[in-house]
């Protein structure tokens, strides 16, 4: 079977305002106040917890890797705890799934949020049944941009690792698909969507409705 393996963060949901309030509950717990800010500071969202505590402290001349370290866990149990205030699917998404599996093609995830942060948010989303797959950060030894757990999501989706495609938003879902040997396909209504042709990526998804005839376009 074909595959159509998608990115979580930033490609089928918007997640970047429930992030960077479990980021700024950190902050408060440091005595910082609000560091990042929900408007502009969604790219920085994207692109983990960790990421997020860096920044913030960089911005301040705070930055100490011990305190990121030390208050990743917070900021996993805050967001834990309030995983769907803010986040939203992009419009069209689970309608271009459904459109794919009726085209006979696997559908799955693969992020690099953690597996049981990545199956709650899912759940609480109304569409973890929707996928055959979920593998996150820590399912395997090894993340993306490593491409293991790109094929691994593809076999556990029910298809050959050579054959699916990944959907993504960043320079890391590139890189994963580049050393799988598939075709990557990024998204440009995310908040780092005007980057995205410079990664020179098979297609450009500016809607979700358009994935579909993409996906045929590029013959994953």
């Amino acid at each position: 079977m074909r595959t159509v393996i998608f990115d979580l963060d930033g490609t089928l949901a918007d997640t970047s305002g429930d992030l960077i309030a479990a980021a700024n509950h950190c902050f408060r717990a440091m005595g910082l106040g609000d560091v990042l800010d929900p408007a502009k500071d969604q790219a920085i969202a994207l692109r983990g917890g960790k990421m997020m505590l860096t920044r913030g402290l960089e911005r301040i001349g705070r930055f100490d890797p011990a305190v990121v370290e030390n208050y990743y866990p917070v900021l996993l149990e805050a967001y834990a705890e309030a995983i769907d205030v803010y986040t939203f699917l992009y419009p069209g998404a689970m309608e271009a799934v459904e459109s794919l599996k009726i085209q006979g093609f696997g559908v799955g995830i693969c992020t690099n949020k953690p597996e049981r942060l990545a199956d709650l948010l899912l759940r609480r989303l109304g569409v973890r049944e929707a996928f055959g797959a979920l593998v996150g950060a820590d399912t395997l030894p090894v993340r993306k941009p490593d491409p293991e757990p790109l094929r691994e999501a593809a076999r556990r989706a029910g298809g050959d690792p050579a054959r699916c495609v990944l959907i993504g938003d960043s320079d890391t879902d590139r890189k994963t698909a580049r050393a799988a040997g598939v075709p990557c396909v990024l998204v440009t209504f995310g908040p780092a969507g005007e980057d995205m042709a410079a990664l020179e990526p098979e297609a450009l998804l500016h809607r979700f409705e358009d994935l579909p005839d993409l996906v045929a376009a590029i013959g994953a």
